[in-house]
């Protein structure tokens, strides 16, 4: 912060364009209404949620700020290519990519997938495509700067029983550690960081088994479900200037769960 900034303006994205993948709901949704209200302008992604993005684009833009839609299947190397050239295209520069774009294996048709099934699109979407995209990004943000961050999640440092903790753990686990050497890669003008979030209340927080909501409660220090807004407010303090001097980080938004 120079000597002339408040604190508030170095949290403004006023006049910066940024892209949050998988943005029609949840966390994603809530990252892209937090940017535009700090002034960005924000391309938005969905894939089959295509009412939920378009719904998304139009609250923003009622709202007097510049909002873009652009539907892709980030599922091959070709697509993520073809989505993020789009976008390059359609916002003219980059300053902030946010990889939130990944698959449901929790609930509805992803959670009757097999187990390799699911393997498979977890790969696609929550690794390939967010390993692409983000080094994709770092290429465009090189000679003038920039912030990516990616999706973790904090349980993956220390191991959860079952399938889904499994494939998630190997997941995040992969894209966590690729964020630290990407900020390697990409420092000194690019910073890139990773989101981890944990207990967030999304589509399969809503609807969790007694059980599950018991062991939220257990685990998390502060007592209750993060909200998607928690993690949307973090991401807006890691792409700000607020954090200029932090990169390769691996930021949990857990209430304290350990990790």
């Amino acid at each position: 912060m120079t000597e002339n900034e408040t604190p508030q303006d170095t949290l403004s994205l006023k006049g910066r364009r940024a892209v949050v993948t998988g943005s029609s709901s949840g966390i994603g949704r809530a990252i892209a209404l937090e940017l535009s209200a700090a002034g960005a302008e924000v391309l938005i992604h969905a894939n089959r949620s295509i009412a939920g993005g378009e719904k998304l684009r139009q609250e923003i833009t009622a709202r007097g700020a510049r909002c873009e839609f652009i539907q892709a299947d980030l599922r091959t190397g070709k697509a993520a290519t073809a989505f993020f050239e789009e976008a390059l295209e359609t916002l003219g520069s980059l300053d902030i990519w946010i990889n939130n774009a990944g698959v449901d294996i929790l609930t509805g048709e992803g959670a009757k997938l097999s187990y390799e099934e699911k393997l498979d699109s977890l790969i696609a979407v929550d690794l390939r495509a967010s390993i692409l995209l983000a080094r994709k990004a770092g290429s465009a943000m090189k000679d003038h700067g920039g912030v990516i961050l990616n999706m973790g999640w904090d349980q993956a440092a220390v191991g959860m029983e079952g399938e889904s903790g499994e494939l998630f753990g190997a997941i995040k686990g992969a894209v966590m550690a690729f964020t630290r050497s990407l900020a390697l890669s990409l420092a000194p003008k690019v910073r890139v960081n990773c989101l981890a979030p944990g207990w967030i209340r999304t589509a399969w927080g809503e609807e969790a088994p007694a059980e599950w909501q018991e062991r939220v409660l257990q685990e998390v220090p502060l007592g209750r479900w993060g909200s998607p807004e928690d993690v949307a407010s973090t991401a807006r303090f890691l792409v700000s200037d607020a954090a200029s001097f932090i990169s390769g980080q691996v930021v949990n938004i857990n209430g304290g769960a350990i990790s």
